[in-house]
């Protein structure tokens, strides 16, 4: 017996099927329409060049290493890391497993080694459950990893970018990101869906201790 789809998860397929990202997306072999929002920041902030060691949290499907790994040219290294397994990506070290687990932590780092990171891109999101409280909290805490991971690795003058949902946490987020770097930009990409709270934090300049 076939499941009945619900409305409202047949208006999202519709939705997504007509999103002019992920049909560009699909035309130029891109995996997710997630590429363009790290393309749009790219192209203002130039924050990714030839050379770079580059950290992708919450990679999968790995679009953002795919568009990172050809702007960091043969002497870059990009290390990504998802909970969900995904297509190899040449050049590209993929770790599979949860950023929440100290394992899997210490997989990322002992594959980095003794290497100070240029860039910490952070893509993570929580698995929504629909309860917007547990969903911030989820997000926020995240976030809080992918800083601690950045003040550990990044460096001086490092640069963070990650993913976070406007709420309860956000005011404090930004205040502890303010106090590690010397530039903390918002920014809200154009393939970022209107409807939804999700911003970038563009953090700038790490301040080394």
């Amino acid at each position: 017996m076939t499941q009945k789809r619900r409305p409202s998860s047949a208006r999202w397929l519709a939705e997504h099927e007509a999103d002019t990202y992920v049909q560009e997306a699909r035309r130029l072999g891109f995996r997710s329409r997630a590429v363009f929002k790290l393309k749009e920041i790219q192209e203002k902030d130039r924050i990714l060049r030839p050379g770079q060691i580059v950290v992708d949290l919450g990679a999968a499907p790995g679009g953002w290493s795919q568009y990172a790994r050809p702007v960091l040219g043969a002497k870059g290294q990009l290390f990504a890391l998802d909970i969900l397994p995904f297509e190899p990506i040449p050049g590209v070290d993929i770790i599979v497993g949860d950023f929440r687990e100290d394992a899997v932590l210490l997989q990322l780092e002992s594959r980095i080694g003794d290497q100070s990171v240029d860039v910490v891109l952070s893509d993570m999101a929580p698995n929504v459950s629909g309860i917007d409280v547990a969903d911030q909290a989820g997000s926020i805490h995240l976030c809080e990893l992918a800083l601690e991971f950045a003040k550990a690795h990044l460096k001086p003058r490092g640069t963070l970018i990650v993913k976070i949902f406007q709420g309860d946490g956000f005011d404090a987020y930004l205040k502890e990101m303010r106090a590690a770097f010397e530039t903390v930009t918002i920014r809200k990409p154009k393939a970022s869906r209107p409807r939804s709270r999700e911003v970038y934090l563009l953090a700038r300049n790490f301040r080394a201790v």
